[in-house]
């Protein structure tokens, strides 16, 4: 399945934003979803998660409470709304999905085999 995100940009501290992810067939609704991200120099990091068959959903602690992530299935597609952006937020946000059942004791990025471009979101302070 392929993956395309969207909706990244430059917003100011404090303020809000929603990427998106749009699959290429519908399967990915029968797949564990995830964000990702990678600042520069940084290794990419798990960011939040849901589980396609529960709705579920999992976040890092940097997020948690500021962070949400949703999908809708008739549009194939993720979410990731944002509140309370901070300049450490800025990173390139991927989205990620896979056919195996993601744990969520596994928050590495090896976890998924899909991944999107990405998408740039810059925190200005």
């Amino acid at each position: 399945v392929e993956l395309v995100e969207s909706g990244g940009g430059l917003v100011q501290a404090g303020g809000s934003m929603r990427l998106s992810c749009v699959a290429s067939d519908h399967t990915a609704n029968y797949y564990d979803m995830a964000w990702f991200r990678q600042a520069p120099g940084k290794e990419r990091s798990f960011v939040a998660a849901i589980f396609w068959r529960s709705g579920n959903t999992y976040y890092a602690d940097s997020v948690e409470g500021r962070f949400t992530i949703s999908r809708e299935n008739a549009k194939n597609a993720l979410y990731l709304q944002m509140n309370s952006l901070k300049p450490g937020d800025t990173a390139v946000y991927y989205c990620a999905t896979d056919r195996a059942l993601w744990k969520a004791s596994d928050c590495s990025a090896r976890a998924f085999g899909s991944w999107g471009q990405g998408t740039q979101v810059t925190v200005s302070s």
